[in-house]
């Protein structure tokens, strides 16, 4: 049976084949398939006498071949350095860029240097025959050559691996190799460019030291003044926010586009500056354990700029207690602009600061200025807001990055005669927290060493592949072109960051909780009240929260009560408290966390509901496919008192205990100190295990009652 022309076997071009071990190193092998075009044997001579070619005709046979393929997969550290000049980079070229990115996280640079490099040629000419023991033979010139080319692209793509101040003696023993292996070469003048370099940046250090240290002894040291010597801090939150106005103009005192452009400006220049190797999960992990202190300066200095900008809507939404709620939705409505213009510049990493900004607590529960907030800016927040979705991973955002990232045309369109290449827009700027937490989870995934203290290669190619990316989004960044405003960072510079405590004080200030309406059904509570009786008042409050006197009405006809995103303040009947802003500066918990962006980020709060909206919370016990509204008491309360809160997919024990001790009024709650008990039919108690999602592991039998009981041998608290 003839097969149509055009028709061939549909077979996979690649197949695993299995593992191989040569000299101690394991390989995996994989079959390729090629296909090689032939002449048939009629080609270029007729059938018979008489006969013509048909020239319409092909005779040709596709035939295909089989070729083996070797990949490192494991292998003990000589054998690993020995690959990178005697290994088949055409077979496998991913193992050079895969070892130099990653080869920190197993061997320092000068013990792989010392493996590499040769001694010197002897002045007599007597070669480079004698090699030290433990060094490489280099006898043979293509291994020589695949050496210098090892080093190029070393000194290319990581040249931080090279600095050591202040000597830079691994840099100096690669240049005196590269002066006599590759004289003249382009691989011997980026290393003499490359120490110059680090020399001048040695010179400058020292000089600026110099002169700080002169300037501080000319300048005379000042004494407080008695009176206010040792003097308390304010204990009004108006008067502590009155210390961070600083004279000149404030940062939202600037337009929309020259915000954007110079936070822009600032994560592209920190973003470029990433070492690679300082994101491996190795080595970000271990950041604040003992001797971590001063590791991965370039990722900090990221984290720190995400924490500036976050910081930076906080105290300019929060400022000024006495401003009317309308005034306060306009600088809401600011920051939504300057974000959507920073997702315009293709900076994910601002973009993402300010919605955690918006998201968190302390500005989240302001009803009334989200309130006054427009549709147009509403219906903007929410859209911005769905790109960080935490859904299967936050894959919106990692979709949306990866569109971004990918090039407008492709390579034969780009080739092709008569058709200009389209310019490639510069960016994007990446949040940097997607890939730490990817190389964070693969570090505690897959082993270091396998069996036989061989060094596990394959994590390393893993760890490229993620890599690759931030190096290829860092060539990037360099094609933008903004415009340096020295006003506009210094106003951002200027402002003051507010404490976790003092951002929430001010917002408990600019709109006090509902609890505090004298009439309030909870306020004339009853030591004699039954539970049955508080369960019942919490759900006529579930049901008709517009009647609270703690809510506060809205500003005009044009706008309902679903028109900003409801309030987690202490006493409200139904606290749909949001959860921690993801990435943000760790806002509701105790102490700022050192890294915002390494650790998966918990799920974003609702968006704030368009005006005319009627959307409602649930009632209490009632369950919604991603949330419900439990009501939670604690052991041995005389009052009996419940206190409701949201609870959805994401929430697990800690973060409801801790949600609930706050609503209970308990001073410094402690959450490892309390269990979490459900309360099923029967008088019967399920017990929910620590660090569990509570949304899953509770039984759906009565999911609406809970009860804290304290742990034993926990301290009472104060």
């Amino acid at each position: 049976m003839e097969r149509p022309s055009g028709k061939e076997l549909a077979l996979a071009p690649l197949q695993e084949w299995g593992e191989e071990e040569v000299d101690g190193a394991v390989y995996n092998v994989t079959l390729r398939r090629q296909r090689s075009q032939r002449p048939g044997p009629s080609r270029g001579r007729g059938r018979g006498r008489g006969q013509a070619l048909d020239p319409g005709r092909s005779e040709d046979f596709v035939h295909y071949r089989t070729c083996k393929v070797r990949a490192l997969r494991a292998a003990p550290l000589e054998r690993l350095v020995l690959e990178l000049v005697r290994g088949d980079h055409e077979q496998d070229p991913a193992f050079v860029p895969a070892f130099l990115a990653t080869h920190r996280a197993f061997v320092p640079t000068d013990l792989v240097l010392g493996l590499l490099l040769p001694p010197a040629p002897r002045p007599q000419g007597e070669g480079v025959e004698e090699q030290g023991q433990g060094h490489l033979d280099l006898s043979q010139e293509q291994e020589s050559r695949a050496l210098v080319s090892v080093l190029g692209s070393w000194l290319l793509d990581h040249p931080q691996d090279f600095k050591d101040p202040p000597a830079h003696c691994n840099l100096v023993r690669v240049c005196a190799f590269l002066s006599w292996a590759a004289p003249g070469g382009p691989e011997s003048q980026a290393a003499e460019r490359l120490l110059k370099h680090f020399q001048e940046e040695e010179e400058e250090e020292v000089a600026k030291k110099l002169q700080e240290e002169e300037a501080g002894a000319k300048e005379a040291p000042e004494v407080p003044e008695p009176s206010h010597y040792g003097s308390p801090g304010p204990e009004n939150p108006l008067e502590e926010e009155e210390e961070h106005i600083k004279k000149g103009p404030e940062l939202l005192d600037f337009s929309v586009d020259e915000v954007a452009e110079q936070l822009t400006l600032m994560d592209m220049e920190l973003f470029s500056r990433v070492c690679l190797w300082e994101c491996l999960g190795s080595v970000w992990s271990h950041r604040d354990k003992a001797g971590g202190r001063g590791t991965a300066p370039s990722v900090r200095a990221t984290v720190a700029q995400f924490n500036a900008v976050t910081s930076c809507v906080l105290s300019s939404v929060l400022a000024g207690p006495g401003l009317s709620p309308p005034h306060r939705a306009q600088r809401l409505e600011k920051w939504i602009f300057i974000a959507q213009y920073c997702r315009k510049l293709r900076n994910f990493s601002s973009l993402r600061a300010i919605l955690s900004a918006l998201q968190s607590n302390p500005i989240y529960r302001l009803k009334r200025s989200w309130a006054a907030v427009s549709r147009e800016p509403l219906s903007i927040y929410r859209k911005l807001s769905n790109i960080f979705s935490d859904e299967n991973n936050h894959l919106n955002s990692r979709e949306i990055l990866s569109q971004e990232e990918a090039p407008l045309s492709s390579p034969e369109e780009e080739t092709a005669p008569g058709v200009l290449p389209l310019k490639v827009p510069p960016g994007p700027i990446p949040y940097l927290g997607t890939f730490l937490t990817d190389l964070v989870m693969l570090d505690t995934a897959l082993p270091d060493l396998l069996e036989g203290d061989l060094i596990n290669f394959e994590k390393r190619r893993k760890e490229w592949e993620i890599l690759s990316r931030i190096q290829h989004l860092q060539r990037r960044c360099g094609s933008y072109s903004l415009p340096s405003r020295p006003p506009v960072l210094a106003a951002f510079r200027a402002q003051r960051p507010l404490s976790e405590e003092q951002s929430y004080r001010l917002s408990r200030v600019i709109e006090p909780p509902a609890a505090s309406c004298p009439s309030s059904p909870r306020i004339r509570r009853r030591i004699s009240l039954t539970k049955r009786l508080s369960a019942k008042l919490s759900r006529e409050r579930g049901s008709s929260p517009s009647h609270q006197c703690g809510d506060p009405p809205s500003p005009g006809p044009s706008l309902s009560s679903g028109s900003y995103p409801p309030s987690p303040g202490d006493g409200d009947p139904l606290s749909l408290s949001p959860p921690p802003s993801p990435g943000a500066t760790g806002l509701g918990h105790k102490g700022p966390p050192e890294l915002p962006l390494g650790m998966e980020a918990p799920e974003l709060p609702p968006a704030p509901a368009s005006p005319g909206s009627s959307a409602r919370a649930p009632h209490p016990g009632q369950q919604t496919p991603d949330a419900c509204v439990i009501r939670v008491s604690i052991d041995n309360d005389p009052g009996n008192l419940y206190r409701s809160i949201l609870l959805t997919s994401q929430d697990k024990v800690p973060g409801v205990v801790l949600r609930a001790l706050q609503k209970l009024h308990l001073e410094q709650p402690q959450p490892r100190d309390y269990q979490l008990f459900q309360v099923l039919p029967g008088d019967r108690e399920l017990l929910i295990p620590d660090n569990a999602n509570v949304f899953y592991a509770m039984s759906p039998a009565s999911p609406g009652d809970f009860v804290l009981r304290r742990k034993e041998g926990a301290r009472s608290p104060p």
